[in-house]
């Protein structure tokens, strides 16, 4: 007997709706997102027990994944976690606050400011990697090797269409010049048009039901 979980239910409602939703597209792109949203509630919790707040790890993990001397200017940064830069600045203030990081100038040029990981940052990063490992290795458990090699598979070809043409859906060190530029509504109240129909969205049929992004849970200060 085929396995059903909430999704199958989610489509189920829906197709009667929406008779032209592609079940298989629903399916696979809804639980995508949904299991994206359920790590970032399970690294939420796996934090809870760290004194660090999810925001918190992301840029000490941007910090380190820079490698030695593990700095960054504040625009890599923010191009990195996708942030705006005047969150990203209050972001920082506080983790300076906390000893977590430093912001010197640059040496060779005056006018560049640059964060750097401290010997407390990386600390505290290293103490909470290996909750944030459990909390990805308890996601895959149910799939053997093989089934991990074969999702891999079709989600770096899916990764693959969409990068193509187009900025790198993950940023790397060294790729600055290819991470996206931060995307913004034009006016405040297409802002507010768009806050509105993510918050909405998972109610919503065919490709606005997939739910709002793991952003808001993974980054909530």
């Amino acid at each position: 007997m085929r396995e059903v979980d909430s999704i199958d239910r989610h489509i189920k409602y829906w197709s009667r709706e929406v008779p032209e939703l592609d079940p298989d597209v629903e399916g696979a792109v809804t639980r995508m997102q949904m299991l994206v949203r359920h790590l970032a509630h399970r690294r939420t919790e796996a934090l809870a027990s760290y004194p660090l707040k999810s925001w918190e790890y992301d840029i000490l993990w941007r910090l380190r994944s820079a490698g030695t001397p593990y700095r960054m200017t504040p625009t890599a940064l923010a191009a990195g976690l996708d942030v705006a830069p005047a969150t990203l600045t209050n972001r920082l203030e506080r983790l300076e606050n906390s000893g977590y990081v430093s912001r010197t100038h640059d040496e060779d040029d005056r006018r560049k400011l640059l964060v750097a990981l401290t010997a407390k940052g990386h600390r505290a990063w290293e103490a909470t990697i290996g909750a944030q490992a459990e909390a990805e290795h308890e996601l895959m458990a149910p799939l053997g090797p093989n089934e991990r090699k074969q999702l891999a598979r079709l989600l770096r070809k899916i990764t693959a269409a969409a990068e193509a043409g187009t900025h790198p859906l993950m940023f790397v060190p060294g790729e600055e010049d290819l991470a996206p530029k931060r995307r913004r509504s034009s006016s405040p109240a297409q802002r507010s048009s768009a806050a509105k129909t993510a918050a909405t969205s998972i109610d919503m049929p065919s490709t606005t039901c997939h739910g709002p992004s793991h952003d808001a849970a993974a980054s909530s200060s």
